[in-house]
C-alpha cells in the first residue's frame, strides 16, 4: 500500500482513539464529561468547540460516530489528501462554533457534526467538481450514508440536530469553496 494511503487512516483513527479514551474514562470512573460539550453562548461552553467531538453519552452514541468517522475521514484523506486537513479542521471547528453561536441552550456533545460535515463535503464535492472520481465517491457516500439527511431536522429531544445541520452546511460550504482548488490536480 502506498505511503499516502497507509497514512490516510491515521488522522481519523487518532480522533477515534481519543474519543474512546474519553468514553472509557467516563465509563470506568463513572464521571460525566458532558460539561466539556458546547454550551451555546456561554464562556464555559467555549471549551466544547475543541472537546465536544470527544465526548459521547452512551456506547451506542460513540459507536454510531466511530465507524462513519473512520470511513469518511479515510476517504477524505485518501482521495483529497491535498485539502483534507483544511476540510477536516473546518468541519470540526466551524460546526462547533456555529453550534456555540446559534444552538439551543444545552450541552452539545459527540462527533456527529464532524461526521455530517465530512459526509456532506464528500457528497457535494462530487456534484461541484463533476469529475468521475468525485462523482463516484459522492454516489458511494450517498448509498452508504444517504439516510443522514434526516438527521438535520429536529427529531428527538436531547439530540443535537443543530450539530448535524451546521456540520452539513459547513461540509457543503467547504466543498463549494474548494471545488476549483489547484492542489487537487496532484491527488
Amino acid at each position: 500500500m502506498p505511503k499516502f494511503q497507509r497514512n490516510s487512516i491515521v488522522p481519523p483513527l487518532r480522533l477515534a482513539f481519543l474519543m474512546w479514551v474519553f468514553f472509557s474514562f467516563q465509563f470506568f470512573l463513572n464521571i460525566d464529561l458532558g460539561f466539556l460539550g458546547v454550551l451555546p453562548r456561554t464562556t464555559s461552553g467555549l471549551i466544547g468547540i475543541l472537546t465536544a467531538p470527544l465526548i459521547h453519552g452512551s456506547l451506542n452514541h460513540i459507536i454510531s460516530n466511530t465507524f462513519p468517522l473512520i470511513f469518511l475521514g479515510t476517504t477524505l484523506f485518501v482521495f483529497y489528501n491535498s485539502i483534507a486537513v483544511r476540510v477536516f479542521l473546518q468541519c470540526y471547528l466551524l460546526s462547533n462554533i456555529c453550534v456555540w453561536i446559534f444552538a439551543r441552550g444545552f450541552y452539545h456533545i459527540g462527533a456527529s457534526g464532524l461526521v455530517y460535515g465530512l459526509a456532506f463535503f464528500l457528497i457535494s464535492f462530487g456534484f461541484f467538481r463533476k469529475n468521475f472520481k468525485s462523482l463516484t465517491i459522492a454516489i458511494v457516500v450517498v448509498v452508504l450514508y444517504g439516510g443522514i439527511i434526516y438527521g438535520v431536522m429536529p427529531s428527538r429531544p436531547g439530540v443535537s440536530w443543530e450539530s448535524h445541520m451546521f456540520g452539513a452546511l459547513i461540509g457543503i460550504a467547504s466543498a463549494y469553496t474548494m471545488r476549483n482548488d489547484k492542489s487537487l490536480e496532484y491527488d
